[in-house]
């Protein structure tokens, strides 16, 4: 596909690679060469497929790039974006490495959203981008369990591998959802005061503003507040996106004038809906480390982070700046991946150098990661099956 040079052009396609690789790859298979023989071994051997959505804005190149490269494994699907805030340049260099690189040219599980939508923090335009990617997904390929959302400041605390092997006998239902319906300070600064989104109508980008006057809560719904990163099910999504119960829709006007939508909508959806609220799971599997009370933004993670973020046992962090050395550090004592490696060393690799060519993309090697995180999804499923933290 050549690179187009204007504007008009870059905005009408979207951007993908088609799959070509080979589909009689070998049964698969799962290899704990570093994890003990009494580990226990997956109970489903239907190895999982995360869809992945990493955002990015203005500045953001290098670091969305880094973060895609870390988290690849062939098995999964990846779209990213750069917000309109992107200069046009930038989206062009972005598109033309997804489609040079051999890997991602092979396997064709690389997306790029090259029509760019308007992003505004805070905003709605925050849940109209994600359902947007959802429904990109939704449309390419039925072959995925879970949809994670993910920023360019987020980065991975577990391999892939260590991932897709925590994950293969988890309930495909569950949703991974930070949720409480104690909005506390959140009732009189968020859910009464009514906001304006300029990215609805708007090609430049700025802030939200106010309008009055303020709105009573709501008596036709509950609302629900927590994180804005999520490990949606495939199920939901298609609840969300399809829209056979008028909920979401009703649920997406409201939350138009809402300040940090992005932050209750989900929340607010499935937790109003009695079967899809068993499917919660109390917890967004990040590491954040907040302000008490919290404020606006996280603290920015730093090397001396390294061993909270560890002893959390969490899929993910945030958030970082672009090549802070914790990252690096991340990469050699966490993800066992070197300087000059591209990828996060996995069981698909093969090749030299590692991961160079596509090997057996379903030998799934799982490291001393995955038994943190299984030790954390095992206590939170437990949590959920009971009702424990669920939609309360």
């Amino acid at each position: 596909m050549g690179l187009v040079s204007t504007i008009h052009s870059f905005n009408s396609i979207l951007f993908f690679l088609p799959s070509r690789l080979a589909i009689n790859q070998s049964a698969p298979v799962f290899v704990e060469t570093k994890i003990p023989s009494t580990a226990p071994g997956p109970t489903v051997l239907a190895i999982p497929r995360f869809a992945y959505l990493i955002s990015g804005s203005k500045n953001d190149l290098e670091k969305l790039w880094r973060t895609l490269l870390v988290l690849y494994h062939p098995l999964n699907h990846y779209i990213v974006h750069l917000d309109l805030e992107s200069p046009l340049e930038v989206r062009l260099e972005l598109a033309s490495r997804i489609e040079k690189q051999p890997i991602f040219s092979e396997v064709g599980n690389v997306f790029m959203i090259q029509k760019a939508n308007m992003v505004t923090y805070r905003g709605p335009t925050m849940i109209s981008h994600t359902l947007h990617a959802c429904a990109i997904l939704l449309k390419r390929t039925k072959d995925w369990d879970w949809f994670i959302n993910l920023s360019a400041s987020d980065y991975p605390l577990v391999t892939q591998d260590d991932l897709l092997y925590t994950f293969s006998d988890v309930d495909r239902s569950l949703n991974f959802i930070e949720h409480t319906s104690h909005l506390g300070w959140k009732q009189e600064k968020r859910a009464m005061p009514l906001i304006i989104d300029p990215g609805l109508y708007r090609t430049n980008k700025s802030d939200v503003f106010w309008v009055g006057p303020k709105r009573t809560l709501p008596t036709a719904f509950k609302l629900f507040t927590g994180s804005a990163w999520m490990v949606l099910s495939r199920s939901f999504v298609e609840y969300v996106v399809w829209g056979w119960d008028n909920l979401p829709r009703t649920l997406l006007m409201y939350y138009t004038n809402f300040i940090s939508s992005p932050e209750g909508y989900f929340q607010t959806v499935i937790c109003n809906e009695p079967e899809l609220a068993k499917t919660v799971v109390n917890s967004d599997l990040h590491y954040i480390s907040w302000d008490n009370p919290p404020k606006q933004h996280p603290h920015v993670l730093t090397i001396n982070d390294t061993n909270k973020m560890i002893a959390s046992k969490a899929a993910f962090a945030r958030k970082f700046k672009h090549n802070d050395p914790v990252l690096d550090e991340i990469d050699k004592q966490l993800l066992n991946r070197e300087k000059e490696q591209l990828f996060t060393p996995g069981g698909w690799c093969s090749g030299n150098p590692t991961c160079s060519k596509v090997g057996n993309i379903y030998k799934i090697t799982p490291g001393p990661g995955s038994r943190r995180l299984r030790f954390l999804v095992t206590r939170l499923t437990w949590m959920a099956k009971f009702g424990q933290k669920q939609c309360k």
